[in-house]
């Protein structure tokens, strides 16, 4: 993979350090779960608000600058032609429901992850007690 250049580095550290409402919120939802989220990752030409690198899950979050942009688009497009999956929501959702927009976001990363395996192991099985 090739390396990120510099300037791309940079203005993923700046946006991180200089987050939205809407992006705290749902950081703060978020960071303890596994499999791990990450802020501002550059993608290619992108710089992901959220992602979850181990089921390729994007999350945009977007203000209103976004309302029809082509440039959004584009972006999606090239995401999921590499293999990625694109969530996007609004701020202002986000900021009225933060608790409901990060179950629709776990909710993705859990349909990308698949079934468990179909025959789970018994809980402690080999550890029953002998009689004395």
């Amino acid at each position: 993979m090739p390396r990120v250049p510099p300037l791309m580095t940079d203005r993923a550290r700046d946006l991180r350090t200089n987050a939205t409402e809407a992006e705290r919120l749902i950081w703060l939802r978020l960071r303890s779960y596994r499999p791990r989220f990450t802020r501002q990752l550059v993608v290619g030409h992108a710089i992901l608000d959220l992602a979850c690198r181990s089921v390729r899950l994007a999350v945009e979050l977007d203000g209103s600058q976004h309302i029809e942009s082509a440039r959004d688009a584009e972006r999606t497009e090239f995401l999921e032609r590499i293999g990625w999956s694109v969530l996007r929501f609004w701020n202002s959702d986000v900021v009225a429901n933060p608790d409901g927009v990060a179950e629709a976001i776990l909710i993705a990363v859990a349909d990308r992850l698949g079934a468990t395996h179909p025959q789970p192991l018994p809980s402690r099985e080999g550890r029953k007690k002998k009689p004395t």
